[in-house]
């Protein structure tokens, strides 16, 4: 089979590793990027740390509205679909580019498997709901990373076939946390210790654009002091437009965004993690490392989480993140709800068999 990967944000990229190295023991694969992230830390460290081949076609889309994004990815991902002619398209996650791909496959009645399925918030107010949703709609072959993802597709009534993959972020953290931990320097050159500092990131709109909102999360960090702080591009801008970035960085270590191999030792390392990330929170968990979601709804994609005790929901309240940073601790035991690391195995395995006969393909693997 020739298989098209369509990818173009730092999410997308991580979940590709192991999907793509699976994949091309036996077929084709032809990487399409569309270009949403493009500068180095978002995008091409992940080809370098992951040891990913090179994208077959660049589309260099770049950074624009919502809608505007889209449709330059959706154009440039038909040209060369029409071109290259896969049998099948695979999109990865909620992101724009994930919503170009599936949308440009099915306009050509191309076959889609959509990996990280079924994930909901509730909250279409948030452009990943948006996209994930419209995706999963989109899809012939629906791989989920849970059975709480599950049971959402089946309340929707979704016609693709609905396969429990489990989640390939597992894959890709138990191949790369022993390298990570072997090659990477960073606690040294931050001068940090283990479990002596809490890890943050904060890229979301509902957190970034308010700067009232923005503010209050920032002072948080300053009062906590001991935070090591990966900024996002859109984030730091942010930052520096509503005047907060010079007296943060001087209180905390405010660094450039980070690889993946980093990320994962930070991570491990950290005495707490506060975020708005959906997968630091899933990666937390799997690393069994507390965590805090700035966020106030009570739906979050990995509802499992919250649930065995491990995240807790604060919001953006600058008093509700200290006090919790001090006094949360996790009060139940991880279970292995997202699989057990053979999760880019079933994946392709799933989309063989809906090759060979799409009656054959069972629901949940």
């Amino acid at each position: 089979m020739k298989i098209a990967s369509v990818v173009g944000a730092r999410p997308n990229f991580i979940k590709l590793a192991p999907v793509s190295r699976e994949l091309r023991k036996s077929h084709e694969e032809i990487i399409i990027h569309t270009g949403q992230h493009y500068n180095y830390e978002l995008d091409r460290i992940f080809f370098d740390e992951l040891g990913m081949p090179e994208p077959d076609y660049h589309l260099n889309v770049g950074s624009s509205s919502h809608g505007r994004q889209t449709g330059e990815m959706l154009k440039g991902i038909e040209e060369t679909l029409i071109q290259e002619k896969p049998d099948g398209v695979i999109v990865f996650g909620d992101t724009n580019s994930t919503l170009a791909g599936a949308l440009a496959a099915v306009k050509m009645h191309i076959k889609i498997a959509h990996v990280e399925a079924g994930l909901r918030s509730y909250d279409m107010s948030i452009p990943e709901e948006v996209n994930r949703v419209l995706v999963d709609h989109c899809s012939n072959l629906l791989f989920c990373p849970t059975r709480t993802a599950i049971e959402n597709l089946r309340a929707e009534r979704m016609l693709g076939e609905i396969c429990l993959s489990g989640d390939v972020m597992v894959d890709i953290q138990n191949e790369c946390l022993k390298i990570a931990e072997s090659r990477s320097t960073v606690l040294q050159e931050l001068g940090i210790k283990s479990k002596d500092y809490y890890l943050a990131t904060v890229h979301r709109p509902w957190n970034t654009d308010d700067p009232l909102t923005l503010k209050g999360i920032a002072e948080a960090f300053q009062d906590l002091g001991n935070v090591v702080f990966p900024c996002h591009p859109r984030t730091e801008k942010y930052l520096k437009q509503y005047g907060l970035y010079d007296e943060l960085s001087s209180k905390v270590k405010l660094i450039k965004a980070v690889g993946y191999l980093q990320m994962l030792v930070l991570e491990k390392n950290a005495r707490k993690i506060i975020t708005d990330s959906g997968g630091v929170q899933k990666e937390a968990y799997l690393l069994g490392v507390p965590c805090l979601t700035l966020r106030k709804s009570a739906v979050i994609e990995w509802p499992e989480t919250v649930q065995d005790g491990w995240n807790l929901l604060v919001g953006s309240r600058r008093e509700d993140i200290v006090k919790a940073a001090k006094e949360f601790e996790p009060i139940g035991k991880q279970r292995q709800v997202f699989g057990r690391g053979d999760a880019s195995r079933r994946i392709i395995e799933g989309i063989e068999s809906f090759a060979s006969d799409p009656s054959r393909l069972e629901k949940a693997i």
